[in-house]
């Protein structure tokens, strides 16, 4: 499938499931990932994340919730099964949404059945007011875009003046339209600004693995999941090439976020520390990541802070992955191994050459023996 073909089928899901939907939310999409909200009581948000890859729809999509629920995993492992040509997507979200409400016995939604509509023709709108979707030629979205542009100009009228003589003066409108549009240029670094957390790092660069590092960096301040401090992100020593991850928010329900508040009491530290380091191949390779601290007990970490997961060897890896899902994926994992802190722990057990070693040991035993998948009852 093209990468217009599955934009399309996304922004269809997200034109029936807005961000304000009251059982189920797309809250975030890329051509390679989407990220869901599933309400279960009003209070409980499910957050459920979904990987797509470059041959979508033959290779189907990958999904992952933060929970250690076993009867979520038997969930996602279903949509295994739903395997519809070109509208795969749409029809594996179908069968999640009615599995989910099966699971927290919820009414099925009425919108579901939307999903089984073939895919409009052109770009989608929705009528917020009376919920219907409505097919939106190019000219109309030329419009809104020009009518979006109008509004940012600050208070600007478009329309000349007419100098006090009653004669209009065009050497002044060139000027004042001159100053809006270098207005709206410094406004719009000032958000970028004040929205980037990288210091001193600008938005643009040459072609090549900065380049590439910089794509991935700007994706995540746009990501809503970085702005509603899931995680947040710092470069070291202001370097593109690593980056410390602070993981803020795990699964509520779980030991590791009792633990979290404990460690935030004890030592005012309420997250999970990672450091992703760069080589030259990325993004054709994974990053190596590794904990830094706390020290953990379970959760997949091995010595030194190395993490065991398939997905950050060359063997599980893809380039379309997107650093986000990774963070979120790691995040899961800790999760569901049922990570604990380990308080009193010596903390210099981390450090890079130990976990770079221990690495190097967990891919030759999975070359060579391949990866084992635990049963459902290990979590």
């Amino acid at each position: 499938m093209s990468v217009s073909g599955l934009k399309a089928e996304l922004k269809f899901l997200e034109s029936i499931f807005d961000p304000n939907h009251e059982r189920f939310r797309i809250i975030d999409w890329k051509p390679d990932e989407l990220s869901c909200q599933f309400n279960v009581t009003g209070e409980k948000l499910l957050i459920i994340h979904c990987n797509i890859t470059e041959s979508y729809p033959s290779t189907p999509p990958i999904w992952f919730v933060d929970s250690d629920d076993p009867s979520l995993t038997e969930v996602l492992e279903r949509l295994e099964d739903v395997r519809k040509g070109n509208t795969l997507l749409l029809q594996q979200l179908k069968r999640l949404i009615c599995d989910l409400c099966r699971l927290y016995n919820l009414p099925q939604h009425p919108d579901v059945e939307m999903l089984d509509q073939p895919l409009p023709a052109g770009p989608i709108s929705q009528d917020k007011k009376h919920g219907t979707t409505d097919e939106v030629t190019s000219e109309e979205e030329e419009e809104e875009e020009m009518a979006e542009d109008i509004e940012d100009l600050d208070h600007y009228d478009m329309k000349e003046e007419e100098p006090v003589d009653g004669k209009k003066s065009e050497d002044d409108g060139i000027e004042k339209e001159n100053l809006a549009i270098q207005n709206k240029k410094q406004k719009n670094q000032r958000q970028h600004q004040l929205k980037c957390p990288f210091g001193k790092v600008p938005f643009y660069t040459t072609l090549g693995l900065g380049g590439a590092i910089l794509v991935y960096l700007y994706s995540i301040v746009m990501s809503s999941l970085y702005d509603v401090g899931i995680y947040s992100v710092e470069l070291v020593s202001d370097s593109l090439y690593e980056w410390h991850v602070k993981l803020r928010t795990v699964d509520p329900d779980s030991p590791l976020h009792s633990d979290l508040q404990v460690l935030k009491e004890k030592e005012g530290m309420d997250y999970i520390l990672l450091n992703f380091s760069y080589k030259d191949n990325f993004p054709f390779d994974p990053p190596f990541v590794r904990v830094v601290s706390p020290v953990l007990s379970g959760g997949y970490v091995l010595g030194g802070g190395a993490l065991c997961m398939e997905l950050l060897t060359k063997q599980g890896w893809s380039s379309a992955y997107s650093i986000e899902s990774v963070i979120m994926q790691i995040n899961a994992t800790l999760v569901k191994g049922k990570a604990r802190v380990q308080f009193g722990a010596n903390k210099n057990q981390y450090n890079l050459a130990r976990a770079q070693q221990s690495y190097k040991s967990l891919v030759q035993i999975h070359e060579k023996n391949g990866w084992y998948t635990p049963p459902k009852e290990d979590g």
